[in-house]
């Protein structure tokens, strides 16, 4: 804290302890509004300047500006802002008396009537004032805002106080996982809950966060994915299920990942990745309907309409079209390791031609992929919980899918077959002793349950958070989430 922030706290404290000693408590426990700024800037637009009503409302909310010793207040509620007039021909004593302890900050609470200043501002002439919470902290200046961007994440709640565009997206997030959901819902499927805490890692190629039951003394892994467990579901007789829910990753952190996330899947029963590659792009378009009200959006200096069909072309066609290599025709590791070489791309520490190729696509496609495509038919090796593809061994019926050169989301035909889904987990264990920590373990009560009979299904996943990236124009994911994940301060 600066000396001056500590000098403005100081004479908040003092005048807390003055209404304390007149018996006045700033901190009530409840306070009930009538009416939302907004509302009212709406319901009287039309009241000529100069004009008095005798409509009387109540409101609370944020003293955002305190001018003439507190005679113009400008409130902030969750809606808008608003003036309030307080005079002292409409005021008591008491509460003349009460003004002079306001801050710019404090939660306050106003009835009065309704009235349009001679200068043409809606305000409400006070003949009740109130302080409701008392601020302790001083707000950053009006004109420079929260410009410290590391300040802005680590104190999200004055961000959104003193930066509406900030408040704005986050809003749009929200709504963004309510229309996922309505999608959902209105498509038969049922809303589910999966457990967070898993006894073995899986769903997902990705490094875990681990942590100990005491009771149990096991140790368990924060969930990277639901995916078999949902897939679980779907054994047992529940066709069209979905989730929305956080994941933990224990990886790097930039402009497009947070290690924890806020994740959608959704299986589908009777389907495979066609029927995904038609849900993704009609969600997608349906979240934006929903919520911006068009299809068209600006993500940078890029203009794309996703009311356009998702362009559908398989990873390895994408990889020849920007490096000119075709790793089709290579199929032993160091030959691939040396065709990504002669194109540019260090994959040296890969083990197995699927992640060659993956690493080649990563540093020299994704990127380029504005409009949205839809890259399809991923190798084997990476995918282990994807059906093989039907025309091709080496491939499975796998896509992810990109905007504005980021995944948004994948689908898969989901392996049904119990006897293969054991021969990849063991071919991931065996990647893990060779020193992938990402590969996947093996899941026996997973393969138990596809034992019991699982049925052909599409299953997708979508991460939220980019996804709101994307609609609102956010700089960063850490823009679209609440409360990011930061390094801890010295």
């Amino acid at each position: 804290m600066t000396v001056e922030s500590t000098i403005h706290r100081d004479s908040r404290l003092a005048k807390l302890h003055t209404l304390e000693e007149k018996g006045y408590n700033p901190y009530p426990y409840r306070f009930k509004p009538d009416s939302f700024a907004a509302d009212l800037q709406e319901k009287y637009k039309d009241l000529e300047a100069g004009t008095d009503t005798e409509d009387r409302v109540t409101v609370a909310g944020r003293a955002m500006a305190v001018r003439n010793s507190g005679m113009f207040i400008d409130i902030k509620d969750i809606s808008g802002k608003i003036q309030a007039f307080c005079h002292k021909n409409h005021l008591s004593e008491e509460d003349l008396a009460l003004l002079k302890s306001l801050d710019v900050g404090d939660i306050v609470g106003i009835t009065g009537y309704i009235r349009r200043t001679p200068r043409g501002e809606l305000s409400i002439a006070a003949e009740k004032f109130d302080i409701i919470g008392k601020s302790l902290q001083p707000l950053p200046e009006k004109f420079h805002g929260l410009t410290d961007i590391d300040a802005r994440y680590r104190q999200r709640y004055v961000d959104f106080i003193v930066n509406d565009d900030a408040k704005e997206i986050y809003k749009k997030r929200c709504r963004i996982t309510s229309a996922i959901r309505r999608y959902f819902e209105e498509h038969d499927f049922l809303e589910v809950e999966t457990p967070m805490l898993h006894p073995i890692m899986g769903g997902a190629n990705a490094k875990p966060f681990i942590t100990h039951h005491n009771t149990l003394d096991m140790d368990l892994y924060l969930r990277i994915a639901p995916e078999l467990y949902l897939k679980r579901l779907v054994v047992g007789g529940f066709d069209r299920v979905f989730e929305i829910g956080r994941n933990f990753r224990n990886e790097g952190i930039d402009k497009s990942h947070n290690p924890e996330f806020t994740a959608l899947e959704a299986y589908q029963a009777y389907a495979d990745y066609n029927d995904m590659a038609e849900l993704i792009p009609d969600l997608i378009r349906y979240v934006a309907k929903s919520v911006l009200g068009t299809t068209l959006i600006k993500v940078g200096e890029h203009e794309i309409d996703l009311a356009q069909p998702f362009v559908r072309k398989s990873m390895l066609d994408l990889v020849k079209e920007y490096t000119g290599a075709d790793f089709m025709t290579v199929e032993k590791l160091e030959d691939a390791k040396e065709l990504a070489k002669s194109v540019g791309v260090n994959a040296d520490a890969a083990i197995s031609w699927g992640k060659v190729v993956s690493e080649v696509f990563d540093e020299k496609v994704e990127a380029n992929l504005i409009q949205p495509t839809l890259v399809m038919d991923m190798p084997r090796d990476i995918s282990p919980l994807a059906k093989t593809h039907r025309d091709n061994p080496r491939l499975v019926e796998h896509f992810d899918a990109y905007i504005a050169g980021m995944e948004m989301g994948c689908a898969y035909s989901e392996l049904s077959n119990p006897l293969e889904q054991r021969a990849r987990f063991e071919a991931q264990c065996a990647d893990r002793e060779a020193g992938d920590d990402e590969a996947q373990m093996l899941d026996e009560d997973f393969v138990n349950a596809l034992e019991i009979g699982f049925p052909p299904t599409g299953g997708m996943g979508m991460g939220i958070d980019r996804l709101a990236i994307m609609l609102t124009g956010a700089d960063t994911i850490r823009d679209v989430i609440a409360f990011p994940t930061l390094r801890k301060k010295d």
